[in-house]
């Protein structure tokens, strides 16, 4: 009976000792032994009503390789370096056609002329302007589009919330529209997220 009762204390400490902590674990118990924890997914950014991402992330100043930089006139419109090639100077052309518009959800996908224009259909609307696209795409198809890495003028950043370009170094962009009144800003924003891709031979 007492080695019974002995056998019986041992194996109750051994499921003791055995069984998991009840510890809250927020990674569903990949933190146990030596495996390390298992960080959370995060979800995409979600776009906002200007189809921005967090302008507060670090950012970065592209600047093309091949040629002057362009400003931002006045009137809102971007002014082409005069050594631009003539397919930039129809990019930024198409753009200031669009500039002021305002910005609306899926504008520009059901036809070209729109009252308003979102972020895919803007950077569409301007490419298409210089022969460079058939049709408007959305933010995730310009992840694939053209050839990888920055462009000498154009350099366009996407992911599936939300697309805008750099040309001749002014983005064209419209996360910040409603502060500035125009597609095209001078000031730098956030590229971390985001694909970048360019137009073969620009």
């Amino acid at each position: 009976m007492r080695i019974a009762a002995v056998a019986a204390t041992a194996l109750t400490a051994f499921v003791v000792l055995a069984a998991p902590a009840r510890a809250e674990d927020p990674t569903g118990g990949a933190g146990f032994g030596s495996i390390p924890p298992v960080a959370a997914p995060t979800q995409p950014a979600t776009p906002t009503s200007t189809g921005g991402i967090d302008p507060s992330a670090p950012v970065t100043t592209p600047v093309p390789v091949a040629g002057e930089v362009a400003t931002v006139g006045a009137d809102g419109n971007a002014i082409a370096p005069a050594d631009a090639p003539a397919v930039i100077k129809e990019i930024i052309a198409a753009g200031n056609a669009i500039a002021r518009k305002p910005y609306v959800w899926g504008g520009g996908h059901q036809r070209w002329l729109a009252r308003g224009y979102d972020c895919s259909g803007s950077v569409s609307y301007a490419l298409h302007g210089a022969s460079l696209l058939d049709g408007p795409l959305v933010s995730g198809g310009f992840m694939r589009w053209g050839d990888a890495g920055r462009g000498s003028w154009v350099t366009i950043y996407a992911n599936r919330g939300h697309v805008f370009m750099i040309v001749a170094g002014l983005r064209f962009d419209t996360s910040g529209q409603r502060q500035g009144g125009t597609r095209w800003q001078a000031a730098p924003r956030t590229v971390r997220g985001f694909r970048i891709r360019h137009p073969v031979g620009l």
